[in-house]
């Protein structure tokens, strides 16, 4: 085995995983993470499909998701005065199974820290020197390391890809609207709800306090890190908006819980670029389209398992992943969730109401989703790598 050394960016769902793939497999796997601890919040994430749970299955995980799973409720939607005007079925956005994110990266991490793990938060790389046999890093708090192979997991705004690959405009596409999520101090009804004015869309209650929005904008510069600045772009977004929306905003005030990001994509013809390579949203995002964990998490077993059954030839493995990869990606190239969530006008609004109520169009819509979550064969990796080993 060669190129055993590797140094993986990101520690929230793709970046364990592949971790823990590599650790089975015999790699030394280092995991650098910006945040100080493991991020334990974000939205709920879906898997459907025999290809998904196969790698949930594979990884010894997939009997905890489903005792964490969420269920995946139905939604309302509603006018300004609170009557239903159409329900948005949990199976709709809840696959089969559905998880909270921060308890799926949870269960990764568990994961990949038993396997042989090392992880080191509060750290983000500042530089990636390429030699002919490794990659010389620096961060900004560790002393510099060299490893044989760095892979970047750490989402669509990937410190790795920009390094290694070049600039951020170079390769996401801001696609015209923004995302917030907030956890708030108090619960704004029993049962989920969204409420649409043209370009805004807001979603509260149920039994979680946590409120989510979407809203058409231009480009916006703000701080991601700054959360007051990221509160105060959505307080104005919001302003003067009906329904339960001044007292969101209220509380929204008051949360130390929140985070902004843009809905974009990335689009990119390569996934690796010498002794450097990345995995999800880093590869292949498409903000709230649906397929980022589960695009994640089956990535992060090809690259692992072609890197492992090429004996760790990264030019073979590289290759062999993309090319068996890119095609199931497709899916991110496509769609839009900003004009679906929050249409630009009111008969926009009322035509997306109505295709919840005709059966055939969710149905449609839902055979979509299911023809793409399993457009790939997956290869028995860990049959292979012991059948080589023996």
């Amino acid at each position: 085995m060669q190129n055993t050394n590797i140094l993986i960016s990101g520690a929230s769902v793709g970046g364990p995983a592949l971790g823990y793939w590599l650790a089975r497999y015999g790699f030394r796997v280092t995991v650098v993470e910006k945040a100080p601890t493991l991020r334990p919040g974000g939205q709920a994430v879906d898997f459907k499909g025999n290809a998904h749970m196969t790698v949930l299955s594979r990884m010894g995980i997939l009997d905890d998701v489903r005792r964490l799973q969420t269920g995946g409720a139905d939604q309302t939607f509603v006018d300004a005065r609170g009557r239903a005007l159409a329900v948005l079925p949990g199976e709709f956005t809840g696959g089969e199974l559905e998880i909270p994110r921060g308890d799926l990266a949870r269960l990764v991490y568990e994961k990949s820290v038993a396997a042989g793990c090392e992880y080191v938060f509060g750290d983000s790389i500042t530089s990636l020197t390429e030699t002919s046999d490794g990659v010389h890093a620096t961060f900004e708090r560790s002393a510099p390391r060299t490893f044989d192979l760095v892979i970047g997991a750490d989402g669509i705004h990937s410190n790795v890809r920009r390094l290694a690959f070049g600039p951020e405009s170079d390769y996401v596409e801001f696609l015209g609207h923004y995302y917030a999520l907030a956890e708030l101090p108090e619960r704004f009804g029993a049962e989920p709800q969204i409420y649409n004015e043209p370009g805004r869309m807001i979603a509260a209650g149920g039994p979680k306090a946590s409120v989510f929005f979407v809203f058409a904008a231009p480009r916006l510069d703000y701080d991601r890190y700054d959360t007051e600045q990221m509160k105060r772009v959505v307080l104005d977004a919001y302003a003067g908006m009906g329904w339960q929306t001044p007292a969101v905003l209220d509380a929204v005030r008051r949360t130390g819980d929140f985070y902004l990001d843009s809905i974009s994509r990335v689009k990119i013809d390569r996934y690796s670029e010498g002794r450097v390579a990345l995995v999800g949203d880093a590869a292949y995002a498409n903000t709230l389209g649906g397929f980022g964990s589960g695009l994640a998490l089956v990535g992060a077993y090809v690259l692992a398992g072609e890197l492992a059954a090429a004996g760790g030839d990264h030019r073979a493995a590289f290759r062999r992943y993309e090319e068996g990869f890119r095609e199931y990606a497709k899916v991110s190239d496509k769609g839009n969730a900003g004009p679906w969530l929050a249409p630009p006008s009111q008969t926009r609004i009322t035509m997306r109401n109505w295709t919840f109520k005709v059966g055939f169009l969710l149905k449609l819509m839902m055979k979509m989703t299911d023809d793409f979550a399993d457009n790939i064969a997956l290869k028995d990796y860990p049959s292979l790598v012991r059948d080589a080993l023996r």
